[in-house]
């Protein structure tokens, strides 16, 4: 396996913190003791040996508790040859004439010991309990949480947190070497303060400070946690590549079905049509003549809007569509909309579009093509004896546009689905058509910061409205 291209100095930074912190604390216990010296030798006089040494055995204890055992037992020791030098008679030599003093010094330097280790096993062992209950809260709350919620970086994070790293990573060797899946805070270099396995072919790493061999265990626990929220993510892109697969598979079906019939019906017209008025040998007057050209225009024009549909559609789904919104008269579009979709010969039209209204912030292209699928799904929807109605609105801020039907409406937990491409209900959508005037009437308004939302026409039917910010 190749050696990991990280960064080799975090050993070395370690190591200096490490030193550097060891000396501070030596540098205050000697300190201390020397301030304390200078205290208690004006009063030798008037303070008998024993309250001296307990004085010192206390200022021992307290370099126990904060500097370890070691500086402790150099201080039991420092403090005795103290002890011995200024307190002793004679002062100022380590001569002992007495041996009663000989007996309480060394005597001292045993208490000084057996309570410098007794202090530092017990400041270990609250240190590992407060670790161990920290370890704990902390792996309730990562397993508690569903699988899908343990993003991989949350896990990193945590580890870097619990144990004051400068950083973590999840690393997976293969064949080329071993190397970061994923990675919190500076990476890590290649002699990590912090190694765990995390199961086959992944480890967790983190530098920073040095840490008690316990940790190591905690950290293991964490390995596992990381390697499981890794197995998640990649469960989870799985699980959405194959939604989208899926998916594609669902329109292109859709698609392909919608071309055989919608796409085929008026080309086998215009070439019925033609084939006729080749005909030499059939004598065709003039009003059929007419008629059969009609027919083929009309069947060009359906062909014609199917394919923009098709082609708008896949510039929503590419993210390819262009947007170039200003104030826009929201009458001129109506009627421009009218104008292209003319309502059928007998169908009544009741529009109510003042021309007083504040003009939308809108693409008005897109905004046509809008009025006009959402003018088309209501004529189809709708009986033939029954108006449509197109009625706008100003509240505050907002236009609102209201295309009205009086056909069966859709229940309400149909209706996202008629957004959808290629959704055909049995009701509201063109049922000579792809199924996209309504999908493509919401992305555009979407794309415009508007809305489009179907509600129920009192009385019966459906009513689509249309809302977009009045122009600044």
């Amino acid at each position: 396996m190749k050696s990991l291209d990280l960064p080799r100095d975090g050993g070395e930074r370690r190591r200096h913190r490490g030193a550097g912190r060891r000396l501070a604390v030596a540098g205050g216990a000697a300190a201390g003791l020397a301030l304390l010296t200078a205290v208690l030798v004006p009063a030798r006089d008037s303070l008998s040996l024993a309250s001296i040494v307990l004085i010192y055995l206390t200022a021992v204890v307290i370099v126990a508790a904060t500097g370890g055992l070691l500086l402790a037992l150099a201080a039991a020791v420092a403090s005795d040859v103290l002890v011995n030098f200024f307190f002793v008679p004679p002062f100022h030599t380590l001569t002992v004439e007495n041996r009663d003093l000989v007996i309480t010094l060394a005597v001292y330097v045993a208490v000084a010991t057996t309570v410098s280790v007794a202090v530092d096993l017990a400041a270990r062992q609250r240190a590992a309990a407060a670790r161990s209950g920290v370890e704990a809260a902390l792996l309730a709350r990562i397993t508690e949480a569903p699988l899908e919620e343990r993003p991989l970086k949350a896990v990193l994070e945590h580890v870097r947190d619990t144990f004051g790293m400068s950083g973590a990573a999840l690393l997976e060797s293969d064949a080329d070497g071993e190397h970061p899946v994923a990675v919190v805070g500076q990476p890590p270099s290649a002699d990590p303060a912090l190694s765990a396995s995390a199961g086959e072919h992944l480890r967790l790493v983190a530098d920073g400070p040095e840490v008690f061999a316990a940790d190591q265990r905690f950290l293991t626990l964490l390995a596992t946690a990381a390697a499981r929220a890794l197995q998640a993510e990649r469960l989870a892109t799985q699980a959405a590549r194959t939604r989208e697969l899926t998916e594609i598979d669902r329109l292109r079906a859709a698609l392909l079905a919608a071309v055989g019939h919608d796409l085929r019906t008026p080309l086998a017209g215009i070439k019925a049509s033609v084939s006729v008025l080749r005909e030499p040998d059939l004598q065709l007057t003039e009003a059929q003549q007419t008629e059969l050209l009609a027919g083929v225009d009309a069947s060009a024009d359906k062909m014609s809007d199917l394919v923009e549909n098709l082609l708008a559609l896949s510039r929503l789904q590419a993210g390819a569509l262009s947007v170039h919104p200003r104030a826009t008269a929201l009458d001129e579009i109506t009627a421009a909309a009218l104008l292209h979709t003319p309502a059928p010969p007998g169908r009544v039209l009741d529009v109510d579009v003042p021309d007083d209204l504040p003009p939308a912030w809108a693409d008005p292209g897109l905004l046509e093509r809008v009025v006009a699928n959402l003018l088309t799904n209501a004529l189809q929807a709708g009986p033939p004896d029954q108006p449509v109605h197109l009625h706008a609105r100003q509240e505050a801020h907002l236009v609102h546009l209201k295309v009205i039907d009086h056909g069966p409406g859709i229940p309400a937990e149909e209706r996202e689905r008629t957004f959808a491409p290629f959704q055909r209900l049995d009701d509201h959508t063109t049922h000579q058509g792809l199924g996209l005037g309504l999908a493509i009437a919401r992305g555009f308004t979407e794309a415009m910061n508007g809305t489009l939302t179907p509600t129920d026409t009192p009385g019966g039917g459906l009513t689509m409205t249309l809302t977009l910010p009045v122009a600044p």
